[in-house]
């Protein structure tokens, strides 16, 4: 085997993760539109008066002392007064895409295909509602909350709101595009990551077809959409302008599934960088936003000496490293049943087994379901991925609806940001720190300890227990 052959999966898959490690040299990145001008001011350095005319100001983030600018730097007063401004990437290792309605599953029951929800082993593990057709005992997390009041921003490539399970669920007057493309907050070419983690968050199961729809953590919490990748890379001062924009709008949490390479702490740029992420942490800490952040995919350890994976390790970010079974749904020993997909001795490996990709260490907050796989397994070995809601470019360039599964750091962070939108829901005045501490405080500890899962793993029947 082997589920942790991370070469040959990523063959088998395609990835989603930035290619190229930053080096020695310094750190620059283009923006939407292809230019390689851009970079960030520090206001501590220099005055904004003194920006030269010609320097276009992309987003003034003067709350955490940054402007990202476009134009020439050294025009700019003050050798220590600008940094380049970084490339960062989605923290994706593997998707495959299914137009609506929907998976089907070869047995399941005798009752015809599996439903959607019914193949969603992230959500049913964690009792988020009675997803089977033979629902078990015991109260379910949607029976205390299913996140009404709360407000999630999800910082990524946009949301595709045409999505049964989504419309509604995005505010559109908030949601907002900060890339330099002239599109609006949806996607525009720019990819279904960042739907597939909404409606990991977010989902309400709104599609009437025969196999349903996908459920949400806080189907009643409200998404907004911030844009910061197009059909090019995003960079880094498209990032911290969201996140200063997401909690001046009042959000509850910012999911930032993204991130960089493991790089030098020496490389050129990088205190800076990581700066500019602790100012901007301690911003929205002080409004009251939880940053939740993808630990990354490089199968990293983050305690290695010299080694630095932002933004995963920047003091007030909550990492989430990633999780998932091996041999759920595949069709062998009780394929018959799909009650039992998810009991001990029908996986090789539980849900809570660390992703082979998953970066791990002290920077880990909490574990969480983003997927894992095992591609020497039966065709169905996709099903221990993430299935969510995505969209997909027909043929004349429109979107039309669909349901996919994903690996990656990026679809375990997204499974916190839903528990962060539950525990405001029942606690509404609580502090960011607050809600991360009952977050940790409520995670289940998995044999392999604290390096994989940090706190624990996230456990919702207790979060939500805890919270009312």
């Amino acid at each position: 085997m082997s589920s942790h052959d991370r070469r040959r999966f990523l063959t088998v898959l395609g990835t989603g993760i930035g290619a190229g490690v930053l080096g020695t040299g310094t750190i620059a990145a283009a923006d939407s539109e292809g230019r390689t001008d851009r970079f960030l001011i520090d206001l501590s350095y220099v005055s904004r008066s003194d920006v030269p005319a010609d320097v276009e100001i992309v987003h003034d983030i003067s709350e955490v002392g940054l402007l990202a600018a476009r134009g020439d730097p050294d025009s700019v007063p003050g050798a220590a007064s600008t940094i380049p401004d970084v490339a960062v990437y989605q923290d994706e290792v593997a998707d495959l895409a299914m137009e609506a309605p929907g998976p089907h599953a070869a047995s399941h029951n005798h009752d015809g295909p599996a439903t959607i929800t019914e193949l969603q082993w992230d959500k049913r593990v964690q009792d988020v509602a009675d997803l089977t057709d033979k629902p078990g005992e015991g109260r379910t997390v949607h029976e205390t909350t299913r996140g009404k009041g709360s407000r999630i921003a999800v910082v990524d490539s946009g949301v595709y709101d045409g999505h049964p399970d989504l419309q509604g669920v995005v505010n559109a007057d908030l949601s907002a595009n900060f890339t330099t493309d002239q599109y609006d907050w949806r996607p525009n070419g720019a990819g279904d990551h960042g739907t597939h983690v909404a409606g990991t968050i977010a989902a309400t199961n709104a599609n009437d077809g025969p196999n349903g729809g996908a459920l949400g953590t806080a189907p009643d919490s409200e998404i907004v959409a911030l844009r910061v990748f197009s059909g090019v890379e995003g960079v880094t001062g498209d990032v911290l302008a969201a996140l200063v924009d997401a909690a001046n709008k009042g959000c509850d949490a910012a999911n930032i599934s993204l991130g960089y390479p493991p790089l030098p702490e020496t490389t050129p740029g990088v205190p800076a960088l990581k700066a500019a992420y602790e100012a901007v942490a301690e911003y929205a800490r002080s409004e009251g936003m939880v940053i939740v952040n993808s630990a990354g995919n490089d199968g990293q350890d983050m305690d290695e000496e010299g080694i630095i994976s932002l933004p995963t390790e920047v003091e007030g970010i909550f990492g989430v490293s990633a999780t998932g079974p091996i041999g759920f749904g595949w069709g062998h020993k009780h394929a018959d049943n799909e009650e039992k997909w998810l009991s001990g001795n029908r996986l090789q490996e539980p849900t809570t087994t660390p992703a082979f990709y998953t970066n791990y260490g002290s920077a880990v907050d909490v574990s969480a379901g983003g997927g894992n796989a095992d591609t020497d397994g039966p065709e169905t070995y996709y099903r221990d991925l993430v299935l969510s809601t995505i969209s997909i470019q027909g043929e004349d360039g429109s979107l039309v609806p669909g349901y996919g599964w994903k690996a990656g750091t990026s679809m375990a962070a997204p499974q916190v940001a839903g528990a962060v939108a539950l525990v405001r829901s029942l606690r509404p005045d609580a502090s960011a720190a607050e809600v991360e501490e009952l977050i940790q405080e409520t995670a289940a500890m998995p044999a392999d300890g604290e390096t994989y899962h940090g706190a624990g793993h996230l456990d919702l029947r207790e979060l939500v227990k805890r919270a009312r």
